[in-house]
């Protein structure tokens, strides 16, 4: 299908006006594109004091926490879109920019989805599930890699790629925030990171297809 064999992850977002605006600010106030790559570990990292410090709070502060959350969930992604811009667009590259472009994900995906799994205590199988929803996603991505290695193009397809999986948390925290004003005893982020769980494993099974029988083509 076109769009999703590409060496570049295709981002709707990327077209618009408002990106490239922001990305030629960026670009024109000097910052590298290595340093939007490493600050979205920054981001995924107080994405993750919030999910795990919403246990700890109550009232109000319960509530500011979870949108804060979605915001740096959402602010990891935008520097996960504008550091390919400035990069590409801005005519920044650097030789080392595929480590920079690849290794804060990987780091940034833990981050968020293992915490997520420590944002919910009280029901028993929250944690290793984040752990498990974590370690999944890390396998796409080095299963993507691993075919582009081999000379296979990059399969960013999903059902469950990055963008889906920081949508599913995102909308977990805004469940739990209404969870916590209405006192429902569901285990919402435990049921997000099974869907991210199941949807990685569906991800993984459709890569792998597609990586072999590309390379069996040729």
């Amino acid at each position: 299908m076109a769009g999703e064999s590409l060496t570049r992850r295709p981002i709707a977002a990327r077209n618009t006006g408002w990106a490239r605006t922001c990305a030629t600010l960026l670009a024109r106030t000097g910052i590298s594109p290595n340093s939007i790559s490493l600050a979205s570990i920054g981001c995924a990292a107080l994405a993750g004091v919030f999910l795990v410090g919403n246990t700890h709070v109550g009232g109000a502060l319960r509530l500011a926490f979870l949108i804060l959350a979605i915001v740096f969930i959402q602010s990891r992604l935008l520097c996960n879109l504008f550091d390919g811009m400035v990069a590409v667009e801005g005519g920044l590259k650097s030789k080392s920019g595929e480590i920079y472009n690849e290794l804060p994900d990987r780091f940034a995906d833990l981050l968020i989805l293992v915490c997520a799994g420590y944002a919910e205590p009280e029901f028993d199988y929250s944690a290793s599930l984040g752990w498990a929803a974590g370690s999944l996603a890390v396998l796409t991505a080095y299963i993507r890699s691993l075919g582009a290695s081999a000379g296979a193009s990059q399969q960013f397809i999903g059902p469950m790629a990055k963008q889906q999986r920081m949508f599913t948390i995102s909308v977990a925290c805004l469940v739990a925030a209404i969870k916590a004003l209405t006192g429902w005893n569901i285990p919402v982020f435990a049921l997000a990171l099974a869907i991210v769980i199941v949807g990685c494993i569906v991800t993984i099974a459709r890569r792998v297809t597609r990586i072999i029988r590309e390379l069996e083509s040729k």
